[in-house]
């Protein structure tokens, strides 16, 4: 594929990235390439989305089916109070454009399904899951395998997160494959055993250190830095401010 052309214009909003030999001007291209879709445009999804808009990722594609309420902006934090009642996928689109007006982006405004995820998800590079519900992650985890896309998971609760990418079609460095989404979590928990954050709460600034954690794996993933997260769950417990990892394989 011919390099995406950067504008001066891009050169100068993109240049503390430039400047980085890891990333350079071959890298701001990859990003300027990609096309990332992300799974819910809610506590997660909207770090995720403003970060992946200023690093310049050229396409990014939003599913979400839901309404802004009141209640979502103590952390999501891409809508506003005036976007009250509007659809969140047309809330998070008017707010990139004033992060970025080089970024393309795409609504997809219903439920993904076992139906329709695989056909979407084959449209994008890789997808990142900011999904609040068992249900919606198996689905996505599994056509994320099905399609042969590396997968950003991540999930909250109250003061605590988690961060993961999952990439079950391929090999790791021993050439053994690498775990899915069910080798780290076989099956869902009972309903209701899982409080919603409805229900038991969080704190809004969490989500903004998970998502953003979720957005450098994209970061590094588009451009080929650093190690990934594969294999590896990162924990986070927001009350103790301590990062715990927890190496997991393929059953």
């Amino acid at each position: 594929m011919t390099p995406a052309a950067l504008t001066d214009e891009e050169l100068e909003r993109y240049a503390r990235h430039i400047v980085l030999p890891e990333i350079g001007g071959a890298g701001q291209q990859r990003l300027k390439r990609a096309r990332v879709l992300v799974i819910g445009a809610g506590g997660l999804g909207a770090p995720v989305l403003e970060y992946l808009a200023a690093a310049g990722v050229g396409t990014l594609g939003i599913v979400d089916d839901d309404i802004v309420s009141l209640s979502n902006l103590q952390r999501q934090v891409i809508h506003a109070t005036d976007t009250v009642g509007t659809a969140k996928t047309g809330s998070a689109k008017a707010a990139i454009a004033r992060i970025n007006p080089h970024v393309a982006v795409e609504q997809h405004e219903f439920r993904l399904t076992a139906e329709n995820a695989a056909a979407l998800i084959a449209r994008y590079d890789i997808v990142v899951d900011g999904s609040d519900n068992f249900e919606t992650r198996y689905v996505v985890a599994d056509a994320c395998a099905a399609e042969k896309r590396p997968l950003v998971h991540a999930a909250v609760g109250r003061f605590d997160g988690s961060v993961t990418v999952l990439m079950p079609f391929d090999t790791g460095a021993d050439g053994k494959p690498n775990p899915s989404y069910r080798d780290l979590f076989p099956e869902a928990p009972p309903e209701g055993l899982v409080p919603s954050c409805a229900v038991a709460g969080v704190i809004g600034a969490l989500t903004g250190v998970i998502g953003t954690l979720q957005a450098m794996e994209v970061i590094k993933l588009i451009t080929g830095i650093g190690e990934p997260l594969v294999g590896r769950l990162l924990l986070y417990d927001a009350l103790s401010a301590r990062f715990d990892t927890i190496r997991y394989k393929r059953s």
